[in-house]
């Protein structure tokens, strides 16, 4: 089969391919870290300041998001003006996502006046909208690894919201820590591929 024949949006060079591991690693500290000092602080297992988890979340969350904005920068400097733009489209569903996101979990906190909703709502939610943006991105990259651990995301997030108390937050770091550290190992080889 002749690769010139194919579409603009099919045919990617190598070069256009975005290496996801920095950042699936800066996501796992975010989720491993973050999400479990959550579950011992929660769970009264262990003493620890009230900012520290939410520290550690947001530290693996900018250095996963820093890494992430970098690979896909790099890797459209060489791709088709279709992926770029298809990728641009994309990348505007992370701030319309977030949006409606505080939205929703502002709205139900403050309709069923349960304020304390919005510990489980946030990273729920959250693991919901990235898993979402993680298919679109998968196929559009025709990068199945990517689609693949979107879809596992979001069913993850769903499912802990039927885990009750701290438990919720062991889940979050253990299926969704888990997932991006075997996402991380399993990317180099779809690289080299």
């Amino acid at each position: 089969m002749n690769v010139t024949a194919l579409p603009a949006t099919v045919a990617t060079s190598a070069s256009a391919e975005v290496d996801n591991r920095a950042a699936y690693l800066g996501f796992a500290f975010a989720y491993v870290f973050g999400h479990g000092a959550a579950l011992l602080s929660k769970s009264g297992l262990v003493l620890m300041p009230s900012w520290l988890p939410i520290g550690l979340l947001a530290f693996g969350l900018v250095v996963g998001t820093a890494f992430a904005m970098t690979a896909s920068l790099r890797a459209q400097k060489v791709a088709s003006e279709a992926r770029r733009r298809a990728e641009k489209l994309v990348g505007t569903a992370w701030m319309t996502g977030f949006t409606a996101l505080a939205l929703a979990v502002t709205g139900l906190s403050t309709v069923f006046d349960q304020p304390e909703l919005q510990t489980v709502l946030w990273p729920a939610g959250s693991t919901i909208v990235v898993g979402l943006i993680y298919i679109a991105e998968g196929a559009i990259r025709g990068n199945a690894l990517h689609y693949n651990l979107g879809t596992w995301l979001m069913l993850v997030a769903a499912a802990t919201l039927f885990v009750p108390g701290a438990g919720f937050f062991g889940v979050l770091a253990v299926l969704g820590g888990g997932a991006y550290l075997v996402a991380a190992f399993l990317e180099r080889r779809r690289l080299a591929v």
